[in-house]
């Protein structure tokens, strides 16, 4: 029993930073962050900016930038060694400019906007103040054990990809230079780690709004069994709510709940607002990405299985198809990630409204009627919204977006080839030499 407590005391957390300690060791290691999490004597932990954090995001931005350029100037890519093609080409370089451009988003993003993130993860610790006027004590467990999760998750999920990929090269004696290692191994590792960073924020704000939503119900429920009353500081009735990792204490006055419930939702959507500024390129450049790749991937996927395919390669069509639907499946549980983290806070937020409303029709007293329509009018005004560099909405609108770009790409791609009298190969013509046959033939 005492060794499972020792262990169960490794998942238990009671900060804000500290539950962010495994995500933020892991973003300093890859010079995503310039600071990590550091305990005082006290007991408190706090982010403390680093020197080496600094010098390591220099560090990182030289390598890609070295090893991305030497790709590109090389005409060298993983792709490129399983088959060669003008439209592979065409896609590799894109996808090399692509991976470079995000590559120094991320990290100029990581320099430059740092003291939004910083100041994101302060408004979420001053919080804690806020909570406890209303006798509720957040516990982050929750938070730790996501966040412990997610990246498990992903560097499982990629751990096993390049095992497999890096396997499949060397089993058909094909070894990939330096540049071309580090390109596709940065490439993958540092989006997943930035949308793990991402994930774990938008978790930290669905987590809280879920608390609010809770304390609301809570009222509209003991206004209904009408067991509301005005007690002392002695005469406290504990309230456990398990399910959201917190304790409230009924002490308070509605009229100063439903206040403090503003004020906190308040600070919630700036630190939403604050964490969209340093996270809107990032996200823009890496769902960019991903439908690149998905793109092509799924362009060499379906021409391999509809027969139209006339590559020259060492590998086996079986190998063809599993490596391009690995490299597939993996942006899309990005793409996914990035969504549903979105997502769900957006819809914590808008859950509030419905609850703000049904107290409204409930309650009696004007002074209580007052601060609930102020709160109506903060939530029109206020709202969570991600959204990439403003150009659009991260919801999940998003997925039909991309299905239909994606499907118009695809026929285009594909009408490339069939009209193409070599399939695009070889020394046949080029795809230029395709649109016009195509554009000849619909005329």
């Amino acid at each position: 029993m005492s060794a499972l407590r020792r262990v169960r005391k490794y998942f238990i957390s009671s900060q804000v930073y500290e539950a962010l300690r495994p995500l933020f060791f892991l973003t300093f290691l890859y010079g995503l962050t310039p600071f990590h999490v550091v305990r005082r004597k006290m007991g408190e932990s706090y982010l403390k900016m680093s020197c080496f954090g600094v010098f390591n995001i220099f560090i990182y931005i030289c390598l890609c930038g070295f090893c991305y350029i030497s790709s590109l100037r090389q005409g060298e890519s993983i792709v490129g060694y399983f088959f060669r093609t003008e439209i592979s080409t065409v896609g590799d370089r894109l996808q090399i400019f692509n991976g470079l451009i995000a590559g120094a988003v991320i990290y100029t993003s990581a320099i430059l906007k740092r003291c939004k993130l910083l100041g994101t993860l302060t408004i979420l610790h001053s919080l804690d103040t806020n909570f406890s006027n209303i006798g509720i004590r957040v516990k982050y467990s929750r938070i730790f054990r996501y966040s412990l999760l997610v990246l498990i998750f992903k560097l499982l999920i990629l751990g096993v990809y390049f095992v497999g990929v890096f396997r499949l090269l060397v089993s058909l004696d094909v070894t990939p230079s330096f540049c071309v290692c580090m390109t596709f191994f940065l490439q993958h590792s540092v989006v997943s780690i930035a949308i793990c960073l991402f994930c774990v924020i938008a978790f930290s704000f669905e987590r809280r709004l879920s608390i609010i939503n809770q304390v609301l119900k809570n009222l509209s429920h003991q206004w209904d069994t009408r067991t509301l009353k005005a007690v002392t500081q002695k005469q406290r009735s504990l309230q456990c709510l398990d399910s959201f990792s917190m304790y409230t204490i009924v002490t308070k006055d509605p009229a100063e709940i439903i206040q403090e419930s503003m004020e906190i939702h308040h600070l919630i959507c700036e630190a939403a607002a604050t964490a969209n500024k340093y996270f809107t390129y990032q996200l823009l450049t890496i769902i960019s990405i991903a439908f690149l790749i998905i793109v092509f991937d799924a362009y060499y996927v379906l021409e391999t299985l509809l027969g139209k395919s006339k590559r020259e390669s060492k590998f086996k069509t079986v190998e063809f198809v599993t490596f391009f639907s690995c490299q597939m499946i993996l942006y899309l549980i990005a793409i996914i990630s990035i969504v549903e983290g979105s997502n769900r806070a957006i819809k914590k937020s808008e859950k509030t409204g419905g609850i703000v409303h049904s107290l409204l029709n409930k309650t009696k007293s004007a002074e209580v009627k007052e601060k609930l329509q102020q709160f109506s009018m903060q939530l029109m005004h206020l709202k969570i919204n991600f959204t990439a560099a403003g150009l659009f909405n991260i919801d999940r609108t998003l997925y039909f977006t991309i299905s239909g770009a994606l499907t118009t790409y695809l026929i285009i791609l594909l009408q490339f080839t069939s009209n193409s009298p070599n399939h695009g190969y070889g020394n046949g013509s080029s795809c230029c030499e395709a649109y016009n046959n195509m554009t000849n033939h619909t005329l």
